[in-house]
């Protein structure tokens, strides 16, 4: 069996909801699923699980969070080489830019993204909320 960390930064749910839609795709799809907050998990985390979930909106200038998210990010992505990974977030303003970034730094860190990231403008509709599912099941 798989099992997949979700792990989120969330300032207004959206991203939270998001987080959760993933966890049920990889629950579906016959996997495990640990919900985690961003401040909960370290590099040393890492070795639990076979892929990973990654949620963060988008913030400022299109840039993940700096207080919390960045710094785990960080921490973690050089040990991503060779793992299954997927992206996720949602976003107010702008372009989507910030998915597009970080999809690029996570394959140069050598992760093996399942799909170029799941976006979703403000609170995840009905089609993002799929999208999540879909990922968490790729991620199997």
């Amino acid at each position: 069996m798989s099992k997949v960390a979700v792990v989120f930064f969330s300032s207004t749910g959206n991203t939270q909801m998001m987080a959760d839609a993933v966890a049920d795709g990889v629950r579906n799809a016959g996997g495990e699923a640990d919900v985690i907050d961003c401040t909960s998990f370290t590099a040393a985390d890492v070795a639990n699980y076979d892929a990973f979930a990654f949620g963060c909106p988008a913030m400022g200038a299109e840039q993940l969070d700096e207080g919390s998210f960045e710094p785990m990010f960080s921490s973690v992505e050089t040990l991503l080489n060779g793992k299954k990974v997927g992206l996720f977030g949602s976003y107010g303003w702008g372009s989507g830019e910030w998915m597009q970034t970080w999809a690029d730094r996570t394959r140069e860190d050598g992760a093996n993204l399942v799909n170029d990231g799941v976006i979703a403008n403000y609170a995840p509709d009905a089609d993002a909320l799929q999208a999540c599912n879909d990922l968490g099941a790729a991620l199997v």
